[in-house]
Formats: C-alpha cells, sequence, structure tokens
C-alpha cells in the first residue's frame, strides 16, 4: 500500500460514503472502486472489505443490478463525517464524481440499440436527448449485424454531428 492521506478502514468507508451521496445513479462496483481508489493510502482489500460492511450495516445498499445506492442511514452518516475526510481527497473526489456524473448523463441522453429481425435483417435505433426531452429518434434497417453494430457505434461517438448532418441533408434538398 502507497502512502496516501486515507489512514484506515474508517476513512475508507467515509470516503464511500461520501462518494455515494453526490453520483447521480447507483453505481455498479467497478465505478465504485474507481471513484475510490482515489488516493494511494486505499488498496483493493480493504476497499472491498469496507464496500462490503457498508451493506451489511445498510449504509449502501446492494440493488438487483448489482449496482450500490446509499440509504437514508448511510446519507445521515455520510453528512456527519464528510468533515473528517481530509480537504484535498475532498477536492479531488469532488472532481472525479463530477466528471463520472456526466458521462452517466451523456450515456443516458445518447442512446443506440441494435435488434434482429425476423427475416435476417437488424433495425439500429438511435435516439438523442437533452435535459428536457426527445431530440432525435431514428430507425434504420441494415442488411448485417456487423454493420447495425458500427452504425451504433459511430452514433454514439458524435450524435451531435450526426444530427446536424441530418437536417442539413433535409434542409438542402428543399433548396434543389
Amino acid at each position: 500500500m502507497g502512502v496516501g492521506f486515507i489512514r484506515d478502514k474508517l476513512e475508507i468507508k467515509f470516503l464511500i460514503l461520501y462518494i455515494a451521496a453526490r453520483v447521480i445513479e447507483p453505481l455498479p462496483m467497478e465505478g465504485m472502486q474507481e471513484l475510490t481508489m482515489c488516493d494511494d493510502g486505499i488498496d483493493y482489500f480493504d476497499f472491498s472489505e469496507c464496500l462490503n460492511d457498508l451493506v451489511r450495516t445498510e449504509h449502501l445498499r446492494l440493488t438487483e443490478q448489482q449496482t450500490y445506492c446509499i440509504t437514508p442511514k448511510g446519507i445521515k452518516n455520510s453528512e456527519i463525517c464528510e468533515s473528517s475526510l481530509p480537504y484535498s481527497i475532498r477536492v479531488r473526489t469532488d472532481k472525479n464524481v463530477a466528471a463520472y456524473n456526466q458521462k452517466l448523463l451523456r450515456r443516458s441522453q445518447v442512446r443506440s440499440r441494435v435488434e434482429p429481425r425476423e427475416n435476417g435483417t437488424y433495425t439500429v435505433e438511435l435516439s438523442l436527448s437533452d435535459d428536457m426531452s426527445s431530440v432525435m429518434r431514428l430507425q434504420l434497417l441494415v442488411a448485417t449485424q456487423e454493420m447495425a453494430q458500427d452504425l451504433a457505434d459511430r452514433f454514439q461517438k458524435n450524435p451531435e454531428e450526426v444530427y446536424s448532418r441530418l437536417l442539413t441533408a433535409l434542409y438542402q434538398s428543399q433548396d434543389k
């Protein structure tokens, strides 16, 4: 274990609760680990033990989807104990949680799905939303699964460009 600001398992538990109280949706184990392992004083085995202890003591709940969400008991204790975390850890964690929340928000706003059809072709459904409502929903018929997955992946990388090009193409056809 490296040298860090987090010194013991109690501080690791405080950090896990601090994180769980600030994320916009329940976290899978990997997400919780990624956000918690922000200090050289934390090793995986201590993290894992602390996470399990918080579930056992009902500060966190493990959902059916295998994600961790904070309970009212956890929120209360997080608020009481957060000042016990070193300031530099809170600042680093706030930055990491904000970036993680942004990724989660982006994932909920940009969706793509591939569905096989009875005739052996595939439907690719692409959707883009903003904070208020749906901006675009598009269904495309394609011949192969590889093509369908490629379109879904390309859309995920830059949905705004797809939306912009689609509008441009639709408006150009009126000018002719």
